[in-house]
């Protein structure tokens, strides 16, 4: 996957020499084009469509090639980061009356496809990495196989993926509730669906949601494809789509905002500026969020309609929950490091539930970094002590890998294990990290 990028087995990151002043233009939004495959491909009767700043990583590629499989037209364009997507000429919204889906460990098309394919009429099964078959689905189970009447099971009955999902053509119910409290993506998979399920649906959340910023996301997407989407006063109601309307013709994927953590918290490391271009406090992400934490922290953010400058300042422990913007946990962890004072996390015990388990993983890390860390169900307490240089493990988790290189960044001998890893969202950071920092990093 990504292949323009080949990987080294080992990455030393070398300190930052020098004052540190940069602009930098991360890729497009993983989240953000993975919704727009999606809605392209289910607005496909209405005729094609491009998507322009499209992120081309593991996780994109997966989602393309899924949907390729449950026979849709897309044209990726990837020197200009474009993606072309074609007329689906056949009556049903999904062409395909089955298919074998291998999603690797991209949660949101795990997600998404597992609602999307309901729509369908036939057998579909999803399946991905050894990982993919130890995160929960089940919640997502019971909504599709409860008031949808769409038989979907866990083939080990384990809750967890390969799962089988019998598609009926459309959804039977109209008010349907979804626990979230495992992830977001449920609830979102769901509301990209809803609109092409043939009747008005009413969908509740049951219980705590997590992440909800990307909750929110989906619902403004929605709306911006011409969606009949509203809030109610417990959860959403969604109308049909009209056969007369087919969503915007062009659409532009803004850049990801989680990756831009790594650059601002650099800024925040190293004591200089970093500016991220193309973002604005009014993204789609929640995770632009991100600053705000760096601001009480000590740095100094500025925000305009260009992009979003963090100036790094005398750091200062703080306490927070971090929920909303759980995608940027190990970022925040890292600068905790430098700080004066204790940084407690909390509120992210889905994150246990990510491409690795986050919270046990970051705490072992950063140990063997010499941080004082306390673990807790829900987050991790960061007391900074000093330093040195080890070999750290990624856990096959692209997040780890970005966010233990910060500490490299001001720590010598810090050495990333598995750095291909960033090919899942961010196949070329260690390229673009190396522009900021020109002295880090370099294979080892």
């Amino acid at each position: 996957m990504s292949g323009q990028f080949t990987y080294p087995e080992r990455l030393e990151i070398r300190p930052f020499v020098g004052k540190l002043s940069a602009t930098v233009n991360v890729p497009g939004s993983k989240s953000v084009t993975n919704r727009a495959l999606i809605l392209s491909a289910l607005m496909a009767r209405h005729g094609p469509r491009i998507l322009t700043g499209a992120l081309r990583s593991e996780d994109t590629e997966v989602m393309l090639a899924c949907l390729a499989r449950l026979g849709f037209e897309f044209v990726p364009l990837w020197n200009i980061h474009q993606i072309g997507v074609g007329r689906n000429k056949s009556r049903s919204v999904i062409p395909a009356a089955s298919a074998d889906l291998f999603v690797a460990n991209s949660g949101t098309t795990m997600r998404f496809l597992t609602a999307m394919v309901s729509l369908g009429t036939g057998r579909y099964r999803l399946d991905g990495v050894p990982r993919m078959r130890e995160r929960p689905i089940q919640d997502l189970l019971d909504t599709l196989a409860g008031p949808l009447g769409v038989p979907a099971k866990s083939e080990q009955n384990n809750g967890c993926p390969p799962i089988e999902i019998e598609g009926t053509g459309r959804w039977s119910a109209g008010m349907i509730s979804v626990r979230s409290s495992v992830s977001s993506q449920f609830l979102s998979g769901l509301l990209l669906a809803a609109p092409f399920a043939g009747v008005e649906v009413d969908i509740r959340p049951d219980g705590d949601s997590v992440s909800e910023p990307y909750v929110e996301m989906t619902v403004r997407m929605l709306q911006s494809w011409m969606c009949d989407v509203t809030r109610t006063v417990d959860g959403y109601h969604v109308r049909p789509i009209k056969s007369n309307i087919g969503g915007p013709h062009r659409y532009t994927i803004e850049p990801d905002a989680s990756a831009a953590s790594y650059f601002w918290a650099a800024a925040a490391i190293l004591g200089g500026r970093v500016t991220v271009s193309g973002l604005t406090e009014h993204s789609l992400q929640g995770d632009v969020r991100f600053v705000d934490l760096l601001q009480q922290m000590g740095c100094r953010v500025e925000k305009c309609e260009a992009g979003i400058t963090v100036h790094g300042g005398p750091l200062r422990g703080v306490d927070v929950d971090m929920n909303a913007i759980s995608d940027t946990v190990m970022t925040l962890a890292a600068v905790a490091c430098f700080a004066e004072g204790p940084t407690r996390i909390r509120n992210v015990a889905h994150i246990r539930h990510k491409e690795t388990d986050r919270i046990a993983a970051l705490a072992t890390e950063l140990r063997r970094l010499g941080a004082e860390i306390e673990e807790f169900p829900d987050g991790l307490a960061i007391t900074p002590r000093p330093l040195h240089g080890a070999e750290v493990e990624t856990y096959n988790d692209h997040r780890m890998a970005m966010s233990l290189a910060l500490i490299g960044l001001k720590v010598p001998g810090v050495v990333i294990k598995n750095p291909g890893c960033v090919a899942k969202t961010y196949p070329g950071f260690w390229e673009d990290l190396e522009r900021t920092s020109p002295q880090s990093p370099v294979p080892s």
